[in-house]
């Protein structure tokens, strides 16, 4: 009986330490401190100041690659010289093969507007064709799609051949169209495999048809695309034969 009584009180002096052992410890752990407004918020650094311009003409900090004078920030996509579109009233026009800028990008927003020929000619993909290539690979497809049906991965504001365009935000012929490009390039691994694909947004006329859409690779026009690795690049027009206007087109790198 003794002993039993002589273990009880052991266990108890030994629950009776822990249970002092654990509000010392309590008492020692500091209190995180009260939350106040200030604590999530940080002023640096500070926010780049931009200057936005009226009429959708170029930002402060954009770079102008065409002013409506001349192509001189472009070239022959072929390597025959400088880009030879012919250019009048403010206005450049599709003609003599494709052409790109001089200068190459990786991520950019890039601002650009286009007209579909005035005289309406040919239907689904003979009607007012051209294409962005946004680092000489990867189409937004440019045609006229006013009551003109073709496939829906090939219409204006389609990734082409890849995605279609969330809707059909064309105006008619003889009306601007204006395209919003928010693209971020792919990025590739020492090896050379993809990291990561490039993604794009576009609004067409302010409205949004294409959602961070990831492009599947190059733009391909018979076959699957397959990235392959690449570094800056620049922007590409295409000459599809038709007479397709460009006017005001301004790029800022991100």
């Amino acid at each position: 009986m003794k002993s039993n009584l002589s273990k009880r009180a052991a266990f108890a002096a030994i629950a009776l330490g822990l249970l002092a052992y654990t509000n010392t410890q309590a008492q020692e752990t500091p209190k995180p401190p009260k939350m106040v407004p200030e604590m999530t918020e940080f002023w640096e650094p500070a926010v780049r100041v931009v200057t936005p311009a009226a009429n959708n003409a170029a930002p402060s900090d954009a770079i102008v690659l065409f002013d409506g004078k001349d192509l001189s920030q472009w070239k022959a996509k072929d390597g025959s010289g400088e880009a030879k579109w012919q250019v009048k009233n403010n206005v450049f026009t599709v003609g003599k093969g494709d052409i790109s800028t001089n200068k190459e990008f990786e991520d950019f927003q890039l601002h650009i507007e286009w007209s579909a020929p005035d005289e309406v000619k040919g239907e689904s993909q003979g009607r007012g064709n051209s294409g962005i290539f946004l680092q000489d690979r990867y189409e937004v497809q440019v045609l006229d799609n006013y009551n003109n049906r073709t496939y829906s991965n090939g219409q204006a504001g389609s990734i082409y051949k890849q995605h279609r365009p969330l809707v059909n935000a064309m105006r008619q012929p003889s009306e601007w169209n204006v395209y919003d490009i928010i693209y971020t390039a792919p990025r590739f691994k020492e090896d050379g495999s993809m990291f990561t694909p490039a993604r794009v947004t576009v609004l067409h006329n302010g409205v949004l048809v294409q959602n961070n859409t990831e492009v599947k690779g190059p733009t391909e026009y018979i076959g699957l695309p397959e990235y392959k690795a690449h570094g800056k690049a620049p922007i590409s027009l295409q000459d599809h034969g038709n007479p397709v206007q460009y006017r005001n087109v301004w790029i800022r790198e991100l």
